[in-house]
Formats: C-alpha cells, sequence, structure tokens
C-alpha cells in the first residue's frame, strides 16, 4: 500500500483526470511529474509538478523518462498510466483506422508504461502501478466495441501484473470509472458521428468530475486496492453483471435497441434530404 508516495509520474498529466491527480499529490508535498504530448510546460500544471513530454505510443520517449526518474529522484514509487481517447462505434461504421489508434493508445500504452518501469520497482523492490480502465473495461455495452475491447485489455493486464509482481513487492491497481466530466470527448475523430455525439452528451452532462474521481481514485490507492470503482453506476454495473445477469443482459439490450432507433431515424433524414435536393 502506498498511503503517500513521494515520486509519482502521472500520464495525460496535463488535462483531466490525471491534471487532477497530479494537483492532488503536489498538495500532499509529493515530487509529481506530469506527462504529455504538450511540447511546452502546460499553464494549468501546480507549480511544484515537473511537466515532460511523452507520448505513449513511443517507446523512445518512455525509455527519456525512465531515464529522468532514476537521474533526478533515483527511482519511482507509483506510476500512473492515465493517458487515453475516447473512441467507439458500431462494428460495421467504426475504421480498422479507428480500432489501430484505441489499441495503440489505450492499450498498447499501458503495457509500455508496465514494461518500461518493472525494471525499477523489482530493483527496488517496491512501487505502485495505477492503470486507468474504464467502466467500459468491465461491462460492455453496444456501440463501443473498439473502446470496450482495450479497457478490458487493460483490465487484464492489471490483473495478471496483480499477481506476477506481487513477489516483486509491487502493488497494481486498474481505476473503472464511469462517465465523469472532462475533456475525453474532444478526442473523438471517428465515422461514427451518431456514436460520438452521443458519447460527448454522457461525459459533459456527467455529475462527477474529474477532481472527484481524482480523489476516489488516490483513496483507492491508499487502501490499496486492485480495481477501484468510483461511482454508484460502476458499482451497480458491475456486481449486477456478476451476480444479476439477465438483469444486466436486458438493460444492454435496450441501449442496443435505443442506438439501432437512433441511427435510423439519422439515416432516415439523410435520405429525406437527399430526395429534396
Amino acid at each position: 500500500m502506498t498511503a503517500s508516495p513521494a515520486r509519482v509520474l502521472v500520464t495525460g498529466g496535463a488535462s483531466g483526470l490525471g491534471l487532477a491527480l497530479v494537483r492532488i499529490y503536489c498538495a500532499r508535498g509529493a515530487r509529481v511529474v506530469a506527462a504529455d504530448l504538450a511540447e511546452e510546460r502546460p499553464a494549468d500544471l501546480p507549480e511544484g509538478a515537473a511537466y515532460r513530454r511523452l507520448d505513449v505510443r513511443a517507446q523512445q520517449d518512455w525509455d527519456a523518462a525512465r531515464a529522468w526518474v532514476r537521474e533526478e529522484w533515483g527511482g519511482l514509487d507509483l506510476l500512473f498510466n492515465n493517458a487515453g481517447i475516447a473512441t467507439g462505434g458500431r462494428i460495421d461504421v467504426e475504421s480498422m483506422a479507428d480500432w489501430e489508434r484505441v489499441i495503440d493508445v489505450n492499450l498498447l500504452g499501458v503495457v509500455r508504461g508496465c514494461q518500461t518501469f518493472t525494471p525499477v520497482f523489482k530493483e527496488q523492490g517496491s512501487g505502485h502501478i495505477v492503470n486507468t480502465a474504464s467502466l467500459a473495461g468491465l461491462v460492455h455495452g453496444p456501440g463501443m466495441s473498439s473502446y470496450n475491447a482495450a479497457k478490458a485489455g487493460v483490465v487484464a493486464l492489471s490483473e495478471t501484473l496483480y499477481f506476477e509482481l506481487k513477489p516483486f513487492g509491487t502493488q497494481v491497481s486498474v481505476v473503472c470509472p464511469a462517465f465523469f466530466r472532462t475533456n475525453l470527448h474532444e478526442s473523438f475523430q471517428g465515422k461514427d458521428e451518431e456514436f460520438e455525439r452521443s458519447g460527448t452528451r454522457l461525459i459533459t452532462t456527467a455529475k462527477l468530475s474529474a477532481d472527484d474521481i481524482a480523489a476516489r481514485v488516490v483513496a483507492g490507492v491508499d487502501a490499496g486496492k486492485h480495481i477501484i470503482l468510483t461511482d454508484r453506476m460502476g458499482r451497480t454495473a458491475y456486481w449486477a453483471k456478476r451476480l444479476a445477469r439477465p438483469v444486466y443482459d436486458r438493460a444492454a439490450l435496450a441501449g442496443a435497441q435505443r442506438i439501432a432507433a437512433r441511427a435510423e431515424r439519422a439515416e432516415r433524414g439523410t435520405r429525406v434530404e437527399r430526395m429534396a435536393r
């Protein structure tokens, strides 16, 4: 359990959940490095945080971050593999390019982080990896196959490493939030515009903020939890799938029927517009 880590690295640390985590650990007096895509230090970072550019798709960026951490701090206590993008769409609409993009960022980006810093944690005999998945990694609603698959991969990776790294004194947690207010929807760029409109609405109108989720994540990390469920929706869906599968199936099917109905209305409107030209 890592109650108050001295050395923390957060990917995706310049906005959303990542920035909220950076602020919490800086307020605790930890040494924190925020890693993100901007070339220059983002203005929103708290004064006490260091900044490094890190593209989670680039192994050379990971290697440079590990070298920096070793040189500046002599090691690392807590790694947040938090960077991610939003994607999704119906299987016959979303492109393979979208699939490849989300797997490279949301899944392989986490894999690269774990591979890069596991040797550091093994050398120390201590450390804590926190991988940001999603409720979509545990329950798999319709219209989100690429996102669900990537996040389910993060959950599977995290469970594997939970057991694999335990003998070396390294903890592994996986964060599975439902929708919360953040800038994640800005990364949508797929072909399924109907899905993206729905996803944007769910993110921007959510009750919980990134700060709310970050506080619950940190509490879960402090408690040494493996799966960190951050909200009532997530807990309800997770346990419904495990203990009341018929209820879960009916809810998922109803969601699929709503998506199909919206798509049909949109296509009908497009046909009418074409006929009117």
